[in-house]
């Protein structure tokens, strides 16, 4: 028996009793009755094909059919797409390759769930969408999905009378997914066309439990099904096995309309309602069945209705299947009667066949892109995790920059060993005395006092070294340490930081600053030795004296005693006199001025540089994720240009009157599935003096409640009969 859906008197497909087929235009996608309730009536009369189906696969033409033998078929097959159509399908082009650009490496608040969308809109595009559209004619699929258990299986073997699938006794039942079409339709299914990434399998029933069984789907020919209709045995959807749970949802993703099978003890489940409530909001077309109805329980089907209802499925048929005994592994006829009418008149009716597939293609259409739209915020979010993220190492790093300039420029430099060995290179302080009393010539004075103190020279650098090397590293294991904190709290950061050592500086910067400071105190002497080679007069007297000259700016760049204190401020504070006044004296004030700034740019940038290589570090990690440049913009201006083309193709689809039937849709040979003629015990005989040929309504009109007036009304919870209880499904 069937519950009656919101859409009483809606019917669907073509009637086997002899209704008339109707469609409806209320964009539900289900076909049935117009908005004014009468119903649009379609010539279910129409050209018989003694096809022999599609002959190839075009792959060039991506889901173009050749079927050159039939004429009938061939045009179907061979016709142009409907206006709008190929727009359509090139701004999907274009969305599919933004998608497919986007990784969301980063651990982002909710980028589980956003990469989950992400496969799935990809799914969407790969598997159903863009094969749909560019083979408008395939069959239309029905994917039969459910709980454990619900009985799929034995379902699809019911209304096929045959075993087609195999019902498991353990759970998880099925495992890999059984495709079953008309003989003339295997061409639709046997190419990568849909389900690309499954693997095709044929033959006998596979009853081993492999690896690979579960990424195949297995093709299976049946004559009883009506060409242009397929149906697909689905994994469990709530199974143990995390890949089927996947596998299911991507195939349900891949159905022109769901025939959801659940049953009485378990229709309130969660996981399948989580997968019913995402099929409403993309108004994907559904069914539902409700398997193993106990005599005198046919109230769970009013409450089946109610939760559909509450979900966005009202408009959804509901099957109540009675709890029966199985005979040779299938149910009576009786009890899948009404599921083998419904589909067998969907089948047989191109036109309500065509209005599922618009609708449903429209609904994913609408649901890529609201999808799309919401993967371009999640883009958004990874360029702002990346940016915040290498804000704390630029900050860390800025932050030790500006301590090294400090020490270097403040005279901390001036302490210590720097400022012993400066001492001993200027002695007990003869030779500033000699400069404040102007003893003779000053070039003079420094000539002579030079060439006595040319050996104190590279102790003085050395000492320079020391102490400007720990400087550094202090400054950039700081840095590391506060990096490095700053990430693990960061969820973003810390997943980047499994399995690498970056809380401390690297184990070459010793090295690297060593380098780095010598290269410095290179660069120093290079400009003494030009500032030198400029001054006529003086090159060949200070030829022996360049490198006490380079110590004394070395001493001038750390000149500045802000950062000394007690009785340090009078030796240091005459230590950086001295220097200037030995270098004044030489090269004059305004030369000493500018090659001090130069020293000092120059120490910057060295130290700079080696700051910049250990913040590379931390940083390498985002680049190589590529999210510094990740932008959401080019992804939601596709998703619009997608939303735009979709309007215009279904405005010219409306225009071309292809709701009502698609001219393409293949007539192919009419099947009838098992118990289609089997009687429904609810349904009472004809009276025996009906006229023969007497109006009767359509099977879709008393499928759905309506009955003629002097037919008693007949409640759709009325306990249907049944054989005795039985096991297995």
């Amino acid at each position: 028996m069937t519950i009656p859906s919101d859409d009483a008197g809606r019917p669907v497909g073509g009637d086997p009793d002899g209704g008339a087929a109707r469609t409806r235009d209320d964009g539900s996608g289900m076909p049935g009755t117009g908005p004014d309730g009468t119903g649009q009536v379609l010539d279910a009369s129409v050209p018989s094909s003694s096809a022999n189906g599609p002959s190839s696969f075009d792959e060039g033409n991506l889901g173009r059919h050749v079927a050159a033998e039939d004429p009938v078929v061939g045009r179907s097959l061979g016709r142009a797409a409907p206006s709008g159509t190929e727009e359509l399908v090139a701004a999907l082009d274009v969305l599919r390759g933004e998608l497919t650009a986007q990784r969301l490496p980063l651990t982002t608040p909710g980028v589980e769930e956003d990469r989950r969308t992400l496969a799935l809109a990809l799914d969407q595009l790969d598997d159903y969408l863009l094969p749909r559209l560019r083979a408008r004619s395939a069959p239309l699929l029905v994917v039969v999905g459910g709980s454990t258990g619900a009985g799929k299986s034995t379902l699809v073997n019911s209304v096929l009378g045959e075993k087609v699938t195999v019902p498991g006794v353990l759970r998880p039942t099925t495992r890999s997914p059984v495709l079953v079409h008309h003989p003339l339709d295997v061409r639709w299914f046997s190419t990568d066309r849909i389900l690309p990434g499954l693997a095709r399998v044929t033959g006998s029933v596979d009853h081993t439990d492999s690896p690979s069984a579960h990424r195949s789907v297995r093709l299976v020919a049946s004559e009883v099904l009506p060409q242009g209709l397929a149906l697909l045995d689905a994994p469990d959807v709530d199974s143990v096995v995390v890949e089927n749970r996947e596998l299911a949802a991507q195939l349900l993703g891949a159905a022109d309309l769901w025939l959801f099978v659940t049953t009485a003890a378990r229709y309130a489940d969660a996981v399948p309602w989580d997968l019913l409530h995402e099929a409403a909001r993309r108004r994907a077309q559904v069914a539902l069945v409700l398997d193993r109805v106990d005599p005198g329980a046919e109230a769970v089907g009013a409450d089946l209705h109610r939760l559909a209802s509450e979900n966005g499925l009202a408009h959804a048929p509901i099957f109540l299947v009675p709890e029966a005994q199985l005979v040779d592994g299938l149910l009576p006829e009786a009890a899948v009667g009404e599921i083998s009418r419904w589909l067998t008149a969907l089948g047989g009716d191109a036109g309500a066949r065509s209005a599922v597939i618009d609708a449903t293609r429209d609904g994913v259409v609408d649901d890529l892109v609201r999808r799309a739209t919401d993967l371009a915020g999640a883009v958004d979010a990874q360029h702002e995790a990346d940016g915040h993220l290498r804000a704390a190492v630029d900050a860390a790093y800025e932050d030790a920059r500006r301590t090294i300039l400090a020490a270097t420029s403040d005279g901390t430099m001036l302490r210590g060993e720097v400022l012993s060995r400066w001492q001993d290179f200027v002695g007990t302080g003869e030779f500033f005395r000699a400069v404040e009393q102007k003893v003779g010539s000053v070039r003079d004075a420094v000539s002579g006092f030079f060439r006595g103190k040319g050996r104190k020279v590279p102790e003085v650098e050395e000492a320079i070294t020391h102490g400007l090397e720990s400087v550094v590293l202090d400054a950039a294991e700081e840095a590391a340490e506060r990096s490095y904190r700053a990430w693990r709290a960061d969820p973003s950061g810390a997943a980047l930081l499994d399995g690498l050592d970056l809380s401390r500086a690297s184990g070459t910067l010793r090295t690297r600053v060593a380098e780095e400071i010598r290269g410095w105190q290179a660069d120093v002497l290079a400009l003494v030795s030009e500032q030198a080679a400029a001054k006529r007069g003086t090159a060949r007297a200070l030829s022996f004296g360049l490198n006490g000259l380079g110590v004394s700016l070395m001493v001038l760049v750390f000149a500045s005693t802000g950062g000394i204190t007690g009785a340090e401020i009078g030796i240091a504070g005459g230590t950086a006199v001295l220097a200037q006044k030995l270098l004044e004296a030489v090269f004059g004030d305004d030369a000493v001025r500018r090659l001090t700034r130069t020293a000092q740019d120059r120490l910057s940038a060295r130290v700079g540089a080696v700051l910049d290589g250990e913040a590379r570090r931390f940083t390498s990690q985002l680049d190589a994720l590529g999210t510094g440049d990740a932008t959401g913009a080019p992804l939601r201006a596709a998703a619009e240009e997608v939303r735009r083309a979709a309007r215009r193709e279904q405005k010219a689809r409306s225009a071309e009157g292809t709701g009502a039937q698609d001219p393409g849709s293949v007539v192919g040979q009419a099947g009838a599935l098992r118990g289609v003629h089997a009687r429904d015990p609810q349904t009472p005989d004809a009276p025996a003096d009906e006229p023969t040929g007497a109006e009767r309504p359509g099977f879709w009109r008393r499928l759905f409640g309506a009955r003629p007036a002097d037919e008693t009304a007949a409640d759709a919870t009325d306990t249907p009969s049944t054989d005795e209880p039985g096991d297995g499904r």
